[in-house]
């Protein structure tokens, strides 16, 4: 008798969240319809919110008119170009770069820096930023599958963990999952698993041991979230506890996965092993520490819908202006199809034409929509050949579909030019599924670059340029290691993908050589 009402007050509440939903959509369609408009209204208003600020004095807000006259009073910044700001922020110091005090701060480690950055993540950002980009997704989901009821089942999402530094006692830090689990409304706890007690344990292997413990004796679960990497040890263990193949024999109400924080295609077969279903959906969100970004509105389609109103004005710098002492920035509907940018934000949590970082390329522009193109700090141009991350992942993509692998991590550096021998790529992998010949996926490897990328086929041309790029393959685990050895465990680490220099790929075959020693 109760499972039965449980159930019936579960379809109760899925209704009524359709409704709601359906009702966002609206806003969501608006902002579509009216891009420029939105942008600018975002702009003013931030501007004016922040006029009594520390920050918003010391830049004449209260007198800023139009665009114009925000981008002559306010320069492109980087991170430590406000630190010193954030840091007063961090020790309580209230209407320093946004009105009143905050007292969350988002910890974001980024790959190409040992030291942590702290975000500002104030109550503002959070709920119409954060949380509100996350009931985005959930909008764009139902509308999408028809079937979706997220709130019919448990959903799982495994977060960071929360702390304190004992230099900011007044602070509280934790990447943005945890903090978003921790200012979690009423309504998504109800229907979140695990606990927040193992959700934001501080230890991962602790925090996945007990999750998997826990969620291998439950048959509920509609969706989850998060960076693959993370899910994919903790599914796996479920299924070693749970003694099933793959995740729908214990979970057959699986409907949907929200991913994000990496690039997903060198993760994609390895799901699709473990749930194997063309009719399970599949959601990528553009969710960092600075802000809630974008979602995918399309299952056929990789590409995702810009958030437009979720207290984040955007500009965008060709990536050709990256590190020039003034460099140009467009508003949005001055930028092109087809085009690197390195993305500039302003928002409401106090960050004021802040360089993300983040490089995006636009699909659409009616409406607008990007793919997350790489890093500005994660690309391979050593040679001329401006190889991004969406090449590398692409034809990565490629050569395992042709080749039957799966790869569970990579990262790329150069080989420099010697007396002896040209350039070229170093590729170090670690196979989830290994291919028959190492050799010749290499040289597929290198093939599907070539297709991706113009100027590294250019390179190519004859070997002229450039050889054909060196593949290390290293065991199993190798790079989880490598990242725990770093002490870089945890949703806010991601491993690097693509630098210009050798060091990863040296720091990571040192770490191969000493396990082996």
């Amino acid at each position: 008798m109760e499972k039965t009402k449980l159930k019936k007050s579960k379809k109760i509440v899925n209704s009524l969240v359709r409704s709601y939903l359906n009702y966002r959509f609206k806003r969501i369609s608006h902002f579509m319809e009216h891009p420029r408009q939105v942008q600018h209204m975002v702009r003013n208003s931030l501007i004016e919110q922040a006029a009594g600020t520390q920050w918003g004095q010391r830049h004449g807000y209260q007198s800023i008119k139009n665009y114009a006259d925000f981008t002559q009073r306010v320069p492109i910044h980087t991170y430590e170009d406000i630190q010193p700001y954030i840091e007063r922020m961090m020790r309580g110091e209230p209407d320093v770069l946004w009105p009143g005090v905050t007292t969350y701060f988002a910890k974001s480690s980024g790959t190409t820096n040992d030291k942590s950055k702290y975000i500002p993540v104030g109550k503002d950002n959070l709920d119409d930023g954060h949380i509100q980009g996350s009931w985005d997704s959930v909008v764009l989901f139902y509308q999408l599958r028809q079937n979706a009821a997220i709130f019919l089942f448990k959903n799982i999402i495994l977060p960071g963990s929360l702390s304190h530094l004992e230099q900011f006692p007044k602070a509280k830090i934790g990447d943005i999952s945890a903090l978003m689990i921790d200012n979690m409304p009423a309504l998504g706890r109800a229907f979140y698993e695990p606990n927040t007690e193992i959700a934001l344990l501080a230890s991962w292997e602790e925090k996945i041991e007990k999750a998997a413990q826990l969620l291998s004796k439950r048959h509920d679960v509609g969706m989850f979230g998060g960076v693959p990497t993370w899910n994919l040890i903790l599914f796996r263990r479920i299924l070693e506890l749970s003694g099933k193949e793959h995740l729908l024999e214990l979970w057959p109400n699986l409907q949907g996965y929200f991913h994000g924080g990496v690039g997903f295609e060198p993760y994609r077969q390895q799901f699709k092993e473990l749930i194997p279903s063309d009719d399970f959906s599949y959601l990528e969100i553009y969710n960092a520490s600075e802000g809630f970004f974008a979602v995918q509105n399309d299952f056929q389609q990789h590409d995702m819908l810009l958030l437009l109103d979720n207290g984040v004005f955007f500009e965008f710098m060709p990536l050709s202006e990256y590190g020039r002492p003034n460099p140009i920035v467009l508003p949005i509907e001055d930028v092109e199809l087809d085009t690197d940018y390195a993305v500039i934000i302003s928002t409401n949590a106090g960050l004021w034409r802040y360089h993300l970082g983040d490089t995006v390329r636009f699909t659409s522009l009616k409406p607008y929509k990007i793919i997350i193109s790489g890093r500005t700090k994660q690309f391979i141009n050593v040679f001329g050949e401006e190889l991004m991350v969406h090449n590398a992942e692409k034809a990565l993509s490629e050569t395992c579909q042709e080749l039957g692998a799966t790869v569970a991590e990579y990262t790329v550096g150069p080989r420099f030019f010697t007396s002896e021998e040209k350039g070229g790529h170093h590729w170090v992998i670690e196979f989830e599924k290994r291919p028959d010949d190492v050799e010749k996926f290499a040289e597929l490897l290198d093939l599907n670059l070539q297709k991706a990328n113009s100027d590294y086929e250019a390179k190519r041309f004859k070997g002229m340029a450039l050889e054909r790029l060196a593949l290390t393959e290293v065991p199993p685990n190798t790079f989880f290691g490598w990242m725990k050895s770093r002490n870089k465990i945890g949703n806010q680490n991601k491993v690097p993908r693509l630098s210009n220099s050798r060091d990863y790929v040296n720091s990571i075959l040192k770490f191969v050589e000493n396990q082996g020693s």
